[in-house]
């Protein structure tokens, strides 16, 4: 078994503060949604509710196949 170094132990962590780093950043940018997709989220919103279907008959419909 590899001997575990305060030198080792300080690299895994300065990666792991890099990592947390990263995935902050992710998380706070601020993203915009494409002409595209603003315009079928407003065509799906006009679909009644009386048209759409529930989750189990979605499983029915694809696992029954």
């Amino acid at each position: 078994m590899e001997a575990v170094t305060v030198e080792t132990i300080h690299h895994e962590i300065t990666g792991l503060q890099d990592d947390i780093k990263l995935i902050k950043n992710i998380l706070l940018e601020e993203y915009e949604l494409s002409e595209e997709t603003i315009r079928k989220l407003e065509e799906a919103r006009k679909v009644p509710d009386s048209e759409l279907i529930d989750h189990e008959e979605v499983k029915k419909r694809f696992l029954t196949k």
